[in-house]
């Protein structure tokens, strides 16, 4: 969709999805739909300013390093505060492991095989950046951003540290499209997300990062927010290896627990942005699931039809289109979407909404059952 806050702002805003035909992977047996980035490594580090930067990383690695440098340009971070730093990464340097292992194994680089480590990541980023501060990896399937935006949270309450960057990264590989079609959920065309004849997610890649801040960090540098980090909780329904419980148990209990911490009724939730990937499987136990919390169902929507599902990437994404919701007072398009699930009747919203947004849900679901909710609050 671009690059940046104002680029996906405005590709929001026009109701152009990311989504077109994947190029850039050696190896697929047939054309697919993703939201791939027409760029290469060398591309993504020069597009943000970062050629000094040695090239030979994973796509997931630049992509990290292109969101985080637009983050530094528009924050104060450190400045002797205390600081740390929470990635989420499902897959790691895979893409750089494909493309050794296809050469030769007499002249294979088995320096390239180390950036597989999803950690390595973090190793780079803090070696660029000079950091010597506490940093860790979320790796929990679809739901690692989130969680790393919960341990953020979390670590900050305690008092443990003032400022803590928190995100994901993730980018597409043979391996995950491939994964994906095997466990028959990848669609052939343009993902649906809540549309009754949804035949599956479409793949995505992507980066993004926000700070989170104690009040009373950001009031000593005279920084005032406009929202709000609120509520947060994750539970596990323990129902597959894969899908989602038919009941939504899990995701019943993340929302319900997420509301207690941010001190919310589900009536106080004025859009929210669901998990939404587009699977017979995740919609129709997602779906299931907001009727139960919600007596009235607010107006909400899946972005993944703008951007593909991100995997470990998707919660940090998707926050960052939540407190643009906030800011802005609108409630995101559900892009292809023509009938209702049979069973539950939701209708998502059609067309971008302008509506007073005080406070937005956002899931982020997994596999193994791995449910994460946060909630945004305006100030």
């Amino acid at each position: 969709m671009g690059r940046g806050v104002q680029e996906h702002t405005n590709r929001l805003l026009s109701g152009l999805t990311g989504i077109g035909r994947v190029h850039r992977i050696d190896g697929l047996p047939h054309e697919y739909y993703g939201g791939e980035l027409n760029q290469s490594v060398e591309e993504i580090l020069a597009n943000a300013g970062l050629t000094s930067i040695d090239s030979r990383l994973s796509r997931s690695t630049a992509l990290a390093f292109s969101a985080i440098q637009e983050l530094l340009e528009n924050v104060d971070f450190g400045g002797g505060k205390r600081c740390a730093l929470i990635n989420a990464t499902s897959v790691g340097g895979m893409d750089t492991t494909e493309q050794e292992y296809l050469r030769n194994r007499e002249s294979w680089d088995y320096t390239r095989f180390l950036q597989h480590n999803l950690g390595q990541i973090n190793d780079r980023l803090c070696a660029h950046y000079g950091w010597n501060l506490f940093n860790t990896t979320m790796s929990t399937a679809c739901s690692s951003a989130a969680n790393a935006m919960m341990l953020g949270a979390r670590l900050i309450r305690s008092g443990q540290y003032d400022q803590v960057i928190v995100g994901g990264t993730d980018a597409l590989s043979n391996f995950t499209m491939r994964g994906f079609e095997s466990l028959m959920i990848y669609d052939a065309e343009l993902c649906r997300p809540f549309d009754d004849t949804r035949a599956g997610l479409n793949l995505g890649e992507a980066a993004a990062y926000v700070l989170l801040e104690s009040e009373q960090s950001a009031r000593e540098r005279g920084h005032t927010a406009n929202v709000r980090l609120t509520g947060w909780a994750n539970a596990n329904d323990a129902f597959h290896a894969t899908a989602s419980s038919p009941d939504g148990k899990g995701a019943v209990l993340s929302m319900t627990q997420a509301l207690e911490v941010a001190n919310l009724q589900p009536e106080d939730i004025d859009y929210i942005n669901a998990h939404g990937t587009a699977t017979p499987n995740n919609d129709l136990s997602e779906s299931i699931a907001i009727k139960q919390v919600f007596s009235e169902v607010p107006v909400f929507s899946s972005t993944k039809a703008f951007t593909g599902h991100t995997l470990a990437a998707a919660g940090a994404i998707e926050a960052v289109f939540s407190v643009l919701s906030i800011e802005k007072n609108l409630a995101w398009a559900n892009l292809n979407w023509t009938t209702p699930i049979a069973d539950t009747g939701l209708v998502p919203a059609l067309e971008t909404t302008s509506l007073e947004i005080n406070h937005v849900l956002s899931n982020s679901f997994g596999f193994g059952g791995n449910n994460s909710t946060l909630i945004f609050s305006s100030i």
